[in-house]
């Protein structure tokens, strides 16, 4: 991991992103995520077939509209930073995150960009949660 060399380019500013990131999620926000995506950006995910399901930003914020949130399912929240690693402008930011039926890991690809973290490519596997009380 290389050191960033300016305090803009921390690891807090990246941790900082990732809260944003959470708050976003629990509320299916999807300015809140517009915010930290670049408007170049992509999300991708595995389908069915082992196919890769790629899809520009902007229709990924569509879909998050329509969704409900976990706050407004009444769902516990549990998020968490599992990793970043810096490496001069690029990092990668590693996630977990309830979304009810599913937990989900995203891998955030971000540069610093202007002046802050941009998320540039999310990638993202979720699986389904295990039956209620088995926790």
């Amino acid at each position: 991991m290389t050191t960033p060399d300016t305090p803009s380019k921390s690891i807090g500013g990246l941790a900082a992103l990732a809260q944003t990131y959470f708050d976003a999620a629990y509320d299916m926000d999807a300015d809140k995520f517009a915010s930290l995506f670049h408007e170049a950006s992509t999300v991708t995910r595995k389908g069915e077939s082992d196919t890769v399901v790629v899809t520009p930003v902007a229709a990924w914020l569509d879909v998050v509209r329509t969704m409900t949130s976990p706050r407004q399912a009444g769902a516990e929240r549990r998020d968490r930073i599992v990793s970043i690693s810096v490496a001069r402008d690029m990092a990668l930011v590693q996630l977990r995150l309830r979304i009810p039926p599913r937990e989900v890991t995203d891998l955030l690809s971000c540069f610093f960009i202007e002046g802050r973290w941009r998320i540039v490519q999310k990638v993202f596997e979720a699986e389904a949660l295990p039956p209620q009380g088995r926790d």
